[in-house]
């Protein structure tokens, strides 16, 4: 495993990490700026896109193009460049924010409000509907599949866990909603996550966590990725093998000295062959 390399210039609020195999570029968002990026790693080029509302997570269209998670609900992009085509809004929460679909083809994305509330919640946007899955939210953030599709990981960032859910993959439901990494005594707090091949589960370490980490499927801590920044805020494989791991980070509450501390606060990171194989990112399916 490589050493962590900054790819990108640092931005204020860096996220939702997308690799795109058909085009073997990077999608990411910078929310402060309401931007969408797509990185090219045979260049190194970086084109961005801005938009009127913050955008907090995209995935692929299984038709072309994109769907992201933005503003207060979910909208397609004709990328390059398209306009936000809504498909359907949500009523819960200040505006969305991570979001991932599962094996079929829903896209589950999820609202946050500030200053300790719980009045955010998870959404599905299922076939062009919209539908409540959670209530009781802070700040929703990563989600993931088990390999099988039988289980939901998800982070509250507050709580301060990686919670399981048996998912439905036939109905998209989700129930038996229990602790499976308790993360209160690990620095920093959990964002966005992933889960490789194999089952591990990835988790990037926000509020001065400043890392990545990895734990077994049964919640075992297993390995850790250091980063030299303070705020890890969501992955990606990528690569043609998918075995590259692509993190972005934050400038959040972090002020001029902080920053002088920590110049690379805010960029994306590569780190080449970590050990495990990742796994292609679903579609949203119409």
């Amino acid at each position: 495993m490589s050493q962590p390399v900054p790819i990108t210039e640092p931005v204020a609020l860096g996220e939702g990490p997308l690799w795109d195999p058909d085009t073997s570029k990077l999608m990411w968002v910078d929310i402060s700026q309401h931007a969408v990026h797509e990185y090219d790693p045979a260049t190194g080029d970086d084109r961005v896109v801005q938009y009127d509302v913050p955008v907090g997570a995209i995935v692929k269209h299984a038709h072309g193009g994109y769907v992201a998670a933005a503003g207060m609900g979910f909208a397609a992009i004709s990328w390059p460049g398209g306009e936000l085509a809504w498909l359907g809004d949500v009523t819960r929460g200040e505006r969305m924010n991570d979001g991932a679909c599962d094996p079929v083809g829903r896209f589950l994305a999820g609202t946050m409000v500030t200053g300790g509330g719980t009045g955010a919640a998870l959404y599905q946007l299922d076939r062009g509907h919209v539908r409540l899955l959670l209530e009781y939210v802070s700040i929703s953030n990563g989600l993931d599949w088990s390999p099988d599709g039988q289980t939901m990981y998800y982070v509250d960032t507050p709580c301060e866990r990686v919670d399981a859910f048996r998912y439905d993959v036939e109905t998209g439901s989700i129930s038996a909603r229990r602790t499976l990494i308790d993360l209160r005594d690990t620095p920093g707090r959990p964002d966005g996550l992933t889960v490789d091949a194999d089952g591990g589960i990835w988790v990037a370490m926000a509020r001065g966590g400043g890392c990545v980490r990895r734990f077994t499927p049964d919640g075992d801590a297993d390995d850790v990725i250091e980063l030299p920044v303070p705020h890890a805020t969501s992955l990606a494989f990528g690569g043609d093998d998918l075995r590259d791991l692509y993190i972005t980070t934050s400038q959040l509450g972090l002020d001029a000295d902080d920053l002088r501390h920590w110049p690379l606060a805010g960029a994306s990171f590569l780190v080449s062959d970590v050990g495990v194989t990742g796994r292609e990112p679903f579609s949203y399916v119409p």
